[in-house]
C-alpha cells in the first residue's frame, strides 16, 4: 500500500482543525472545568467557590442515595446491554435471510435508532400508560398489572425495555454488515459436512462476528451510561422512589436543578467517566480475548 504525500503540508492540520476544535470546546475544556469544581463548594448565589479537596467525592462514596444510584445504573446497563445485544443479533440473523421482501424488513427493523430518545420515551410512555395503554390492557389480560408510576420495579422495567428498543437498529446496521462480510462458502462446507443450522451459528457464524459483537458491547454501555438521559427525563424523571435515577439524571438534578450542588455534580460527573472508562477496560481485558480477528 502506498502512502499519500499531501503537497501542502499544512492541508492536513486544516483538514482536522474543525473536528478537533469541537472536541477541545465541547468535551476537553468542559471536562477539565468539571474537574475542577469537583474540589469546590460554590456558592450557586454569590459565585464564591471554596476549596474542600476530596470533601465531594468522600460524601459521594458514603451516601446511601448515591450508592443506590450507581446500583440502578448497572443493573440497567446490564439490563440494556444484554437484551440489546440478544435481540438485535436474532433479529439481524432473521433480516440475512434472502427472501423477498426482506429489504423493507430490515428498513423497519433500523429506524427506531433515527428518533430521538425523547421521542422514544414518548412512544413507550404511551404503549404503557396505566390507564391507555395497549401494552398495559394485553398484560393485564393475562393478569399483570403493570404501572410504572407506583411500582419501582415496573419503573425501571419500562426504562429498560424502552432503551433496549431505541438502541436496535444501531445494533442491527453492523450485526448485518458482520453477516454480510462472512464467507458463505464456509458456512455452506460446514452444512455439506453435517453441521446443522445451530451447529454452523455457534462453531462458524458467531466466531467471526465476535469483533463486532466486542464494538457493540462498548458502544451498548456507553449508550446506557449517557444517552438514555431524555427518555428517563421524559418518562419517570427518576421515580417512583428514585428507581431509576441512574447517575447521569441523578448528576442533572444535583447540578441543574438543585444548582446549590454544583461541586457535588462535578464530582459525580467525574467518578461517572472514571467508572465508565474502569468497565470499559475490563471489557477489553476480558471480552477483547473472546473476539477471533481473521
Amino acid at each position: 500500500m502506498r502512502d499519500y504525500v499531501f503537497k501542502n503540508r499544512l492541508l492536513p492540520y486544516l483538514l482536522v482543525a474543525p473536528t478537533a476544535i469541537v472536541v477541545l470546546i465541547f468535551f476537553v475544556v468542559p471536562a477539565f472545568q468539571s474537574l475542577r469544581l469537583s474540589f469546590y463548594r460554590v456558592n450557586s448565589l454569590s459565585g464564591r467557590e471554596i476549596f474542600v479537596g476530596f470533601e465531594n467525592f468522600t460524601r459521594l462514596l458514603t451516601s446511601d442515595e448515591y450508592l443506590n444510584s450507581v446500583a440502578t445504573t448497572g443493573l440497567f446497563i446490564l439490563i440494556v446491554v444484554f437484551f440489546g445485544l440478544s435481540i438485535s443479533l436474532l433479529l439481524a440473523v432473521g433480516a440475512s435471510q434472502s427472501f423477498r421482501g426482506f429489504g423493507v424488513y430490515r428498513t423497519l427493523l433500523i429506524w427506531p435508532y433515527a428518533l430521538s430518545p425523547a421521542i422514544a420515551g414518548a412512544i413507550w410512555a404511551l404503549l404503557m400508560d396505566p390507564s391507555i395503554g395497549p401494552l398495559t390492557h394485553g398484560l393485564e389480560n393475562i393478569g399483570i398489572h403493570f404501572n410504572r408510576f407506583t411500582d419501582s420495579g415496573h419503573a425501571l422495567i419500562f426504562i429498560s425495555v424502552a432503551a433496549t428498543w431505541k438502541i436496535l437498529g444501531y445494533n442491527i446496521v453492523f450485526l448485518l454488515a458482520g453477516l454480510k462480510n462472512i464467507p458463505r462458502d464456509v458456512v455452506d462446507a460446514a452444512g455439506l459436512d453435517g453441521a446443522n443450522a445451530w451447529t454452523r451459528f455457534w462453531r462458524i457464524t458467531f466466531p467471526l462476528l465476535s469483533p463486532t459483537l466486542f464494538f457493540l458491547l462498548i458502544m451498548n454501555t456507553l449508550y446506557a451510561s449517557f444517552e438514555t438521559f431524555g427518555l428517563i427525563d421524559l418518562t419517570t424523571q427518576g421515580g417512583p422512589g428514585r428507581a431509576t435515577n441512574v447517575l447521569v439524571y441523578k448528576l442533572y438534578n444535583d447540578g441543574f436543578k438543585n444548582v446549590s450542588l454544583l461541586g457535588s455534580a462535578s464530582a459525580q460527573s467525574v467518578l461517572l467517566l472514571f467508572m465508565v472508562i474502569i468497565l470499559t477496560l475490563v471489557q477489553y481485558r476480558f471480552a477483547g480475548k473472546k473476539a477471533f480477528y481473521r
